[in-house]
């Protein structure tokens, strides 16, 4: 009696939460089956993100791959109509007799006028897109151009200066004197910036000074020196029509020296965009990168202005359409800039062709005609974008 006395009393005095010591504890089902389903839940969208992430990255690295095969096919198309379409149309047929065949009617006019014309609008496309691509990276300013820093205006000034006063002629000329303008403009930009401690906004108000200075110096001499008037003429317009193989061998390695320098430069001016302490925390130095950046620039914009004068616009139009396609990422953007460059270069250059029969417009007349309204829908945009 005793004993179940205690037991029954042992039941009903305890908690409702008590459990009996002998039997081995458990949590309550509801509880369990709580936890588990959010445990679960929880597990499950975490793996999905885990899927799903590397698999959207994957995405997006083939679908920049495949516009940049798109960029390459479309490069090709506007190389094959470079080479048919100018005063004489040339069918397909005869643009691969006048390739291949020496005896053919159309072998000069392909070999001797459309081909260097055609090499030399790529290679000056690609440093302009490039050396563009570059400036807008260095000085984080969206609104620049190669011609911001004053580069081409320092090329453009030693040129004019090698024709007038020395009487300099042919693209082995111009170009020691153009790298040697861009080179001195780069430094004075550098220097007058504030040196090791420029600043994008320092660059870009020294460099803006010193080329609307050069560029003044420019018209100057063409209006005084009236004998070198004509020969400048065209090369100051910007123009691709006096293309020749030997100008365009002796761009090559300066063109290629810049487009492996600016390439090279990507995650570091990656990195740059971050600010200098950012920068200088993921092992990059802010000091060599930009002194890299404007070594670009000038080999870049050197070698395309000697070849064929101060062309605008192009540096500033191919980055923009560019970054709304890869982004900010200059891994992508930069390849991007110098794969479209030369299709608006030629493009243009195409255009002029068409338009001005029987003669032809200068590709820099199209290039500003194309890239004036470009600029103003843009700076339109940023202001409206900040109100």
């Amino acid at each position: 009696m005793t004993l179940i006395k205690s037991r029954q009393r042992t039941g009903s005095s305890g908690s409702p939460g008590a459990e009996d010591p002998e039997r081995p504890a458990s949590p309550a089902p509801t509880r369990k089956t709580g936890r588990t389903g959010e445990a679960g839940r929880g597990d499950g969208e975490q793996s999905h993100e885990r899927t799903s992430a590397p698999g959207s990255a994957r995405g997006a690295v083939l679908l920049r791959a495949g516009g940049l095969l798109l960029a390459a096919g479309l490069l090709l198309l506007v190389l094959a109509l470079s080479i048919a379409v100018g005063a004489k149309q040339l069918s397909p047929s005869e643009v691969l007799q006048g390739l291949n065949d020496p005896g053919s009617a159309t072998y000069s006019v392909v070999h001797e006028m459309r081909l260097p014309r055609t090499v030399l609008g790529l290679l000056a496309g690609a440093a302009l897109g490039l050396a563009g691509g570059v400036m807008q990276a260095l000085t984080r300013n969206p609104l620049a151009d190669p011609g911001l820093l004053g580069i081409n205006g320092g090329a453009a000034a030693a040129v004019v200066t090698a024709i007038s006063f020395f009487g300099v002629s042919g693209y082995t000329g111009y170009i020691g004197f153009a790298f040697a303008g861009a080179a001195a403009v780069s430094v004075a930009v550098y220097a007058v910036g504030g040196g090791r401690g420029a600043t994008p906004a320092r660059l870009a108000l020294a460099g803006t000074a010193l080329n609307a200075a050069l560029i003044s110096y420019v018209n100057a001499v063409q209006l005084l020196d009236t004998a070198s008037l004509d020969r400048m003429r065209f090369w100051t317009v910007g123009s691709l029509a006096r293309a020749q193989d030997d100008t365009n061998l002796q761009a090559l390695p300066f063109v290629l020296a810049g487009v492996l320098v600016a390439l090279a430069l990507a995650r570091p001016l990656n990195a740059l965009a971050l600010g200098d302490d950012a920068a200088r925390a993921l092992g990059s130095r802010p000091e060599l990168t930009r002194s890299a950046a404007i070594v670009a620039v000038t080999l870049l914009c050197g070698a395309a202005t000697a070849a064929c004068g101060p062309i605008v616009f192009v540096g500033l139009m191919v980055p923009h359409m560019v970054r709304s396609l890869t982004g900010p990422d200059l891994r992508w953007m930069l390849p991007y800039c110098a794969l479209l460059a030369p299709v608006l270069m030629l493009g243009a250059d195409v255009l002029g062709r068409v338009l001005g029969r029987p003669a032809e417009l200068q590709v820099g007349i199209v290039t500003v005609v194309l890239g004036g309204p470009f600029f103003l829908y843009f700076v339109r945009r940023r202001k409206v974008a900040q109100a």
